[in-house]
């Protein structure tokens, strides 16, 4: 007899009953994964805080970055890791039930503040996911939970630990649940992820993590004019999150046909960072760049930026270090916003917002997150400006994805079924 006649039999305070059990289970292990996952994520904060500052100080440092990509690649080795896909595992996990190992969780940990503490260029959010994913994944089978409940305790780690990075549990709490498959939403886990997403956030900035916020208080008006200078801004924007995509990919596929080895294609990888950032002569380039999303913001940015942050990530990268593409996208779109309000007068802070959640959205292929996230870093007086750029830049960014395992359920642009991959 099948689940659901079975069920039309049972009386109705059985329904009942059976989903308030389910309810508490996720009340329960969505509180218990915001705590494990706030202190882990605390301290995962606090290592790429004191590695950027120390960097910071003692700038010959970089030069010795290509000797940490031979241990980032020694310690992936030692462990039998042997072709790490990142993110994308974490993706596979959450659609096809993919095993996610235990030595994930320190690996990653150790190899994006080694990427920072010498100067690549990375983020820290989507290793974030990574080191979420994963500890969510091996406590669900821990504890004995089902395939699918699996997934959604996965679902939930990485919730808890984008929040706790980030200090923003409404995007996180989303981005979860629309990262995997784009157009549908598993709504299933929005418990756990809410409130692991909460209660990891706040356990995070207890211990004294600091969120990132870049308040966009004075907006000018929503005339007609303001509105087509903000929508070219989306446009270009999505164009831009297409060549990241692009630039990305082909960057790794090019290190790995002409330097198969991966000591030496790490090592060449790292020497080519320290050689650009000498020919630059700035620091703007390394680590995640945080402080130059604050000079766009101010309208000071180098009008050159946003495409040299490009070319150092996709570098950095596909040359095998570790980290993650979202924190560069948002700056490569705070930059760019820059850029734009320079040469049309328009307000440096807004175009930089506009900029960061266009980019963002174009990448991920996440419009509600990336709705909610600029609502959370620059507040909601801008709000028909981000509303208008996240439509936009979901529309004409295509079906390119920097997760490659990312799936397209539903067309951008007709009411349609087509389950295929991202570009």
């Amino acid at each position: 007899m099948s689940e659901q006649n079975l069920n039309n039999e049972e009386p109705h305070y059985k329904h009942q009953l059976r989903r308030l059990a389910a309810t508490i289970k996720w009340l329960v292990l969505g509180i218990i994964v915001g705590v494990i996952i706030g202190a882990v994520g605390a301290a995962f904060f606090h290592g790429i805080r004191l590695a950027t500052e120390y960097r910071k100080a003692h700038s010959f440092i970089i030069f010795l970055l290509p000797f940490a990509g031979l241990l980032i690649v020694f310690l992936y080795r030692l462990s039998k890791d042997y072709e790490d896909t990142g993110t994308n595992l974490v993706i596979t996990t959450i659609s096809a039930g993919d095993h996610l190992p235990k030595r994930k969780i320190p690996l990653i940990f150790v190899a994006t503040i080694l990427t920072h503490l010498f100067g690549g260029s990375a983020g820290r959010e989507s290793a974030a996911l990574q080191l979420g994913g994963s500890i969510g994944h091996n406590l669900g089978e821990l504890i004995k939970l089902d395939d699918d409940d699996c997934k959604i305790i996965t679902m939930c780690g990485m919730s808890a630990a984008f929040a706790a990075l980030f200090g923003t549990p409404m995007t996180a709490a989303f981005f979860a649940m629309e990262l995997e498959t784009v157009g549908v939403m598993y709504y299933a886990a929005l418990i756990p992820c809410v409130l692991s997403a909460l209660v990891s956030s706040n356990l995070a900035h207890c211990l004294g993590t600091e969120s990132d916020v870049f308040t966009v208080s004075i907006v000018p008006e929503l005339t007609i004019e303001n509105a087509i200078k903000g929508s070219i801004l989306a446009v270009l924007c999505a164009l831009i999150s297409i060549l990241f995509c692009i630039v990305m990919k082909k960057t790794g596929q090019l290190y790995k046909k002409y330097l198969k080895n991966p000591y030496v294609r790490i090592f060449v990888g790292g020497c080519i960072i320290v050689i650009l950032t000498l020919l630059v002569g700035n620091n703007y380039y390394n680590g995640a760049g945080m402080d130059v999303i604050e000079l766009a913001k101010r309208g000071e940015a180098p009008y050159p930026a946003f495409a040299l942050k490009m070319i150092f990530t996709a570098l950095t990268l596909g040359a095998g270090y570790k980290g993650g593409e979202i924190v560069p996208a948002l700056y490569i779109g705070a930059t760019f916003g820059c850029l734009y309000s320079q040469l049309l007068g328009f307000n440096s802070a807004l175009c930089s917002a506009i900029g960061m959640g266009a980019l963002f959205c174009g990448i991920t292929n996440c419009p509600i997150s990336s709705l909610l996230l600029c609502f959370e870093l620059f507040g909601y007086t801008g709000m028909p400006y981000y509303l208008l750029a996240i439509a936009l830049s979901y529309t004409f960014s295509g079906y390119y994805s920097v997760y490659g395992s990312q799936k397209i359920m539903y067309s951008k642009y007709h009411n349609k079924y087509i389950n295929q991959k991202t570009r």
